[in-house]
């Protein structure tokens, strides 16, 4: 399994609009900056995010990016397929061509555990991480380090 820039760029995008700002607009610019994200790349993710219904825009002066649920309706699974993220450890699990399917003992194992993989993200929101950070996240803001995700 492998998850390509663009998800993990995505969850991370989602992460900041969550963690900042208290559900003020946030441009991309000010996004990528913080990030180290291409601006031209983040505006792909973010057409497909919108496309999703997890973000929504807002247009004109302090306009920019929000969250488009509350951060307990958000799953690492929601941003991953907004992005067409695949969770597959072998390519043979989604590969129905495979010559070996039938007989091939091995599979099982691939499938269980990508079925385990799917549903902690699945499982896992938005929310859930931020209060696993919390404390080190309010820390760094109580001490004015910069705190990027």
């Amino acid at each position: 399994m492998r998850i390509t820039t663009k998800g993990r760029y995505g969850v991370r995008a989602v992460l900041y609009l969550a963690s900042t700002y208290y559900n003020r607009p946030v441009s991309i610019k000010t996004i990528a900056n913080e990030e180290g994200i291409s601006p031209e790349f983040l505006e792909q993710i973010f057409f497909r995010l919108k496309k999703a219904g997890i973000i929504s825009s807002h247009r004109g002066p302090g306009g920019g990016f929000i969250l488009n649920k509350n951060t307990s309706e958000i799953t690492i699974m929601d941003i991953l397929k907004a992005l067409d993220e695949t969770i597959f450890l072998v390519p043979c699990i989604n590969d129905k061509d495979c010559k070996r399917i039938e007989e091939c003992i091995s599979r099982t194992i691939w499938e269980d555990l990508s079925k385990i993989i799917k549903n902690y993200f699945t499982n896992l929101t938005i929310k859930d991480i931020l209060e696993k950070n919390k404390t080190e996240y309010y820390e760094k803001l109580d001490s004015g380090q910069t705190f990027t995700i």
